[in-house]
């Protein structure tokens, strides 16, 4: 069993565009998405679903962009 994790990682507008160009490509194409994030490759597997979370709270806002599965 994977050890519980949660971080956060920031990247370059260029490398983030780039992430999620191939994220669209997989997906148009049926295909696993794989991603290293803090060293560990993640593959997502097709039946991952995607959803859009928006929060507000003290003046600030956010969008997450979340894919979510089951091992």
């Amino acid at each position: 069993m994977k050890q519980d994790r949660d971080l956060e990682k920031t990247y370059p507008t260029d490398e983030f565009i780039a992430k999620l160009r191939r994220l669209a490509d997989c997906l148009e194409n049926g295909e696993q998405f794989e991603i290293q994030i803090a060293g560990e490759r993640i593959y997502v597997p097709v039946r991952a679903t995607y959803n859009i979370e928006h929060e507000r709270e003290d003046g600030a806002e956010e969008i997450e962009f979340q894919i979510k599965w089951q091992a």
